[in-house]
């Protein structure tokens, strides 16, 4: 596998459409309020002080891998730098959710993780939930704590819009038993489960729960657009 895929099939071919220079304005604002030049840029990073100018100034299309290092080393939200190069958008991850799960693959693997090792265990504690949703316990956590879980994250995306449509479907009278349990596994899991995957690998936030939503609504197909 090549740790610098750059995902070319994801981005417009005209880099003012891509927002390319959008991304560079970010990380050189960053690189200003912290007085880091370029130079002390590529010793931190490892990326060299030629490939940071041409990203930079919008002249070379960003690895994934760099993405990580100048989120990690510049203290920018990885989610603000995919989301200014059009990766992340609700249209995008309708069109293919292989490209997410891909794109994690590829972070996963420079820390040594198998995403599907990762994926493995997130099924496994969605049949533990899947469960627990059956019971009137975990019926009732859902009821109480699924609002304010997604109020305290403050989120918003695609991924927000799955779970509330999964939460608005587990109290559908329209929905098979079958669906509600595998939809009632989603929220718990959302509610209660902890990270499968340390925030310091992919630190955009949640994203055991984007995965665990990606393979839930695989299995509801009526419900959800592909």
């Amino acid at each position: 596998m090549q740790n610098d895929k750059e995902y070319k099939e994801w981005y417009p071919k005209d880099a003012n459409d891509l927002g390319l220079y959008q991304l560079g304005d970010i990380i050189k604002s960053s690189m200003f309020e912290q007085s880091i030049t370029m130079r002390k840029l590529s010793k931190l990073t490892g990326i060299c002080t030629s490939s940071i100018s041409r990203i930079v100034n919008g002249k070379q299309l960003p690895a994934i891998n760099h993405l990580q290092k100048f989120s990690r080393h510049l203290n920018i939200p990885i989610e603000e730098l995919l989301l200014s190069i059009g990766i992340g958008s609700k249209e995008r991850f309708n069109k293919d959710s292989y490209f997410m799960l891909n794109m994690i693959q590829d972070i996963l693997q420079l820390h040594n993780m198998d995403i599907s090792n990762v994926i493995c265990d997130i099924k496994k504690e969605l049949t533990k939930y899947e469960a627990y949703s059956k019971t009137e316990e975990g019926q009732k956590i859902i009821l109480d704590e699924y609002i304010s879980k997604v109020a305290k994250i403050n989120g918003s995306g695609i991924i927000i819009e799955q779970l509330n449509s999964l939460y608005d479907l587990f109290y559908s009278e329209d929905i098979e038993p079958n669906e509600k349990t595998i939809i009632g596994g989603a929220l718990l899991y959302f509610i209660l489960s902890a990270d499968i995957i340390p925030d310091y690998v992919f630190p955009i936030g949640y994203l055991d729960d984007a995965i665990a939503i990606n393979i839930v609504v695989q299995q509801l197909p009526k419900y959800f657009n592909f």
